[in-house]
C-alpha cells in the first residue's frame, strides 16, 4: 500500500522544510574485533547515528513534519500528544520551535528524566495511569481544547518525516545490502524502510521487536494490525498498545521479516555499543544491534549492513544498570 504521495520528491521537500530544526545525523562505518569475530571479516556495518538528533531521538522529524502542516488556526489552539517519553519530548521541542502550545500525556512508566526534559521544553505534562487511559485523556484534551493530536507513529506526515532519515542515509553511504530497523508502532520503520526501498531497491529490510512487545510481529502473522497482548520489556519506546493500518501497511510492504530479541539481548547490545562505539543508548536504540549480533548474524555475513541507532534518552542510573547486566550476560564481569 505504498502511499502515492510518499515520493522521493516529497521526501526531499519535507527535509528542506525541516531545515536546521533537524540535524543531518552522521553515519559511522563500525569496525570492531567483536563484530569481525561474530559476523566475519567481510561483513561491513554502517551505523546511522540518529541518537545525535535534536532531543536525542529520531522523533522530531515526524512531529515537526506534522506540525509544519498545521493551519494558523490550528497552531493557535495548540497540540497534544501521548508518549512514554521520546515523542512527548519531540512534540514539546517542535511546539517550542514553531511557537505552539503543547499539552502532552505521558505514561506512568515514563523515565523521570524524560518527564523533566519535556517540561523544560515548555510543554504541560499530565501523567495517566496506563497507556489506554493516556490515549483517552489525549482524546478528551483534543475535544475540549481543540488541540491537534500529534500521533506518536501513525499517518502519512509522520512517515514522510521519518523517510528523511533514509534520504540522508542514502547520500552518506554506499548502497546497503541489508537494513535493520527497530519497530514499535512502526512510525520510524514505515518512513525509513519506504525511502530505502525507493533509493536502494536491492536492500533487504528487517524489523526488530522486543519479545515482550511483539505486536507488529503478530500483525504480520495475522495480515492486519493487532493489539499488543502484553507489554513487558525494558524498551518502553518499542511498546505501543497496538499497531495501526497506515504504518502497518507501509511496514508490511517494505519489510521482509520481523525478528524478536530478548531484553537480555537488548542489554548486551547496549553494552556492545558502549564498549565498541562509545555510544550510550537507550534500550530501544540497541534493538537493531541486538538483532545484528543475534537472530540475523548468519544472514548478514559478507553483506554491507545498515543499523540505525535511534535514541539515547535514558538517565545514567538506568543506563549503568542495563550495561552492567549486559556485561554479566556477555561474561565481561
Amino acid at each position: 500500500m505504498t502511499d502515492p504521495a510518499l515520493t522521493i520528491e516529497a521526501i526531499r521537500a519535507a527535509r528542506e522544510a525541516l531545515g536546521s530544526r533537524i540535524v543531518t545525523t552522521p553515519t559511522l562505518d563500525w569496525e570492531a574485533d567483536e563484530l569481525r569475530d561474530r559476523l566475519g571479516a567481510d561483513t561491513r556495518v554502517n551505523l546511522k547515528l540518529e541518537l545525535f538528533q535534536r532531543t536525542g531521538t529520531f522523533k522530531p522529524r515526524g512531529a515537526l513534519t506534522v506540525m509544519l502542516a498545521l493551519s494558523a488556526a490550528q497552531r493557535e489552539r495548540g497540540v497534544t500528544a501521548v508518549s512514554a517519553g521520546n515523542h512527548a519530548i519531540a512534540t514539546a521541542y517542535a511546539a517550542r520551535a514553531l511557537g505552539i502550545s503543547a499539552r502532552v500525556v505521558m505514561m506512568p512508566t515514563a523515565n523521570p528524566a524524560r518527564i523533566e526534559r519535556c517540561r523544560r521544553l515548555g510543554a504541560e505534562v499530565e501523567i495517566a495511569p496506563d497507556g489506554a487511559a493516556a490515549f483517552e485523556r489525549a482524546k478528551q484534551i483534543e475535544a475540549e481544547e481543540g488541540r491537534v493530536f500529534v500521533h506518536p507513529f501513525e499517518g502519512p506526515l509522520t512517515a514522510l518525516g521519518t523517510a528523511t532519515i533514509g534520504l540522508e542515509w542514502a547520500a552518506q553511504t554506499e548502497p546497503l545490502d541489508v537494513l535493520i530497523c527497530p519497530i514499535g508502532g512502526g512510525g520510524l520503520c514505515a518512513g525509513l524502510a519506504t525511502a530505502i526501498r525507493m533509493l536502494m531497491p536491492k536492500c533487504r529490510i528487517f524489523g526488530v521487536e522486543p519479545e515482550g512487545a511483539d505486536n507488529m510481529y503478530r500483525s504480520f502473522a495475522a495480515g492486519s494490525p493487532v493489539a499488543n497482548a502484553k507489554i513487558a520489556t525494558i524498551a518502553d519506546s518499542l511498546g505501543p498498545p497496538y499497531s495501526l493500518p497506515y504504518s502497518f501497511g507501509l511496514c508490511r510492504e517494505a519489510v521482509e521479516e520481523i525478528v524478536l530479541v530478548s531484553d537480555d539481548a537488548l542489554r548486551a547490545g547496549m553494552d556492545l555499543l558502549f564498549r565498541e562505539a562509545r555510544l550510550a543508548v537507550e534500550p530501544a536504540a540497541a534493538a537493531a544491534t541486538a538483532a545484528l549480533m543475534g537472530p540475523l548474524s548468519q544472514r548478514v555475513r559478507g553483506k554491507r549492513v545498515g543499523v540505525i541507532v535511534c535514541g539515547a534518552n535514558i538517565d545514567i542510573a538506568g543506563f549503568t544498570a542495563n550495561v552492567e547486566a549486559g556485561q554479566r550476560i556477555t561474561g565481561l564481569q
